[in-house]
């Protein structure tokens, strides 16, 4: 494995008396893309949600680089260069499409209102190289002819890919995809594989939960698996599916 780029150790959350997430213990190195698969109820959201940010760990660390995000709040990891997706996208509806990516520019001086007095220039100067950037992301996810469109008119499928493109404008070192081929049409699935390969050759490391066994073959090079909050197994495709204790861990799930 390469350098850790991010880190989970020894993490731990608890709800009532369920540890969703039992002491659980998850490294990616720069450039790889792991799926992060198990059973419903097996942890795997709740240790997203913990490594976002939304939520935070009982015990244990969790660390980007040398930064420890579990010290930060949801808001600084994505300035400290976490990305992440939802299994249900949640675009502003209202909005067109390149106003729901421009919303996750990061660090702009117009987000303070003295600078639109005091350097209007340096503002405006920063919102047409925002543009311009959030346009060519637009077209890499293949929505430009929506780019001028309310986000309500999108598909499941296209709101996916606004997701990446809105995840992708904030320049993340690591990004977290919860299941991105959920509710997509096998079509429009092809241009996600085919983005998030595109986005991990950019230099983008990835982690995903997935349930579509197929896509997580393609795209990962490592497949850890969660059950009872815990890892269960970790290795290629080829070991976890030949895994006896993985497809025991399935038994049951319709459609895992």
């Amino acid at each position: 494995m390469t350098a850790p780029v991010l880190e989970a150790r020894d993490v731990v959350r608890h709800f009532g008396g369920n540890r969703a997430v039992d002491g659980m213990s998850l490294t990616l190195g720069a450039g790889e893309i792991v799926g992060l698969i198990g059973p419903n109820g097996a942890g795997k959201t709740t240790l997203f949600n913990l490594i976002a940010g939304s939520l935070k760990p009982d015990s244990g660390e969790i660390l980007l680089g040398a930064t420890p995000l579990h010290r930060l709040p949801a808001t600084a990891r994505i300035g400290a260069g976490l990305g992440r997706t939802f299994q249900i996208p949640r675009p502003f509806a209202g909005m067109t499409v390149l106003e729901n990516v421009l919303a996750a520019v990061q660090g702009q001086s117009g987000e303070t209102v003295a600078m639109n007095f005091l350097r209007p220039g340096r503002v405006r100067a920063e919102e047409r190289r925002a543009t311009a950037r959030a346009l060519e992301l637009i077209e890499f996810v293949t929505l430009s002819h929506l780019a001028h469109e309310p986000a309500r008119v999108l598909s499941g499928g296209q709101r996916k890919l606004l997701e990446l493109a809105r995840a992708m404008i904030a320049e993340p070192s690591v990004l977290l995809l919860d299941e991105p081929a959920a509710g997509v049409n096998p079509a429009l699935l092809e241009v996600i594989i085919e983005r998030i390969l595109e986005i991990n050759r950019r230099g983008v490391t990835v982690l995903l939960i997935e349930h579509n066994m197929d896509m997580i073959a393609r795209l990962c090079g490592r497949i850890v698996v969660m059950a009872a909050g815990r890892e269960l197994a970790a290795g290629t495709p080829a070991q976890i599916l030949a895994n006896r204790e993985v497809i025991e861990a399935y038994l049951g799930e319709v459609g895992a």
